[in-house]
């Protein structure tokens, strides 16, 4: 099949080879694309996060899309609108469009799981706020700051809501 061929409604076969995917700094976290959008026909967009001790985002809400986490390795605390699960290697979670809720990871050593959203198209969100991973093994970028204003533009354009408590 030739490279320009576009994907049909439901996909195409695909195979990514691991570390071989786009990879995104987010605040700290380093997420890397294992299927996008475009990839999936639009079904689904999936990523591995491996986060840091203290590491994982703010309260939101996604308006557009569900969410389901996957812990590969260590453990986290997830918010679930008010309510809050800690969740382990092999845990599955998952977070209805409309849900309140965030991961941390509240341990002392790098946790790594599988986050994926359906529909797709949440992956733009990322492309467009976050900094591309040039070198994952480099330390993150140190601009917090910078990161919470293109998040507050970027969010109404994505169906999403940072919540402040």
């Amino acid at each position: 099949m030739s490279s320009q061929t576009l994907a049909t409604p439901h996909g195409e076969p695909l195979h990514r080879a691991a570390t071989t995917g786009p990879a995104y700094w987010g605040p700290g976290d380093l997420y890397t694309f294992l299927v996008t959008g475009a990839e999936s026909g639009g079904s689904y967009f999936m990523m591995e996060a491996l986060v840091p001790p203290g590491g994982g985002p703010p309260p939101h809400i996604h308006h557009n899309e569900d969410e389901t986490f996957y812990v590969i390795e260590g453990h986290c605390s997830i918010r679930l609108g008010d309510d809050t699960v800690l969740a382990g290697a092999g845990d599955f979670v998952n977070v209805p469009r409309g849900t309140v809720h965030c991961f941390r990871n509240d341990g002392t050593a790098p946790m790594r799981m599988i986050i994926t959203f359906s529909p797709a198209g949440l992956e733009n969100f990322f492309q467009e706020t976050l900094d591309p991973a040039l070198d994952p093994t480099q330390d993150p970028p140190d601009n917090l700051e910078e990161l919470i204003g293109r998040f507050a533009a970027a969010a109404p354009r994505h169906g999403l809501e940072f919540i402040v408590a």
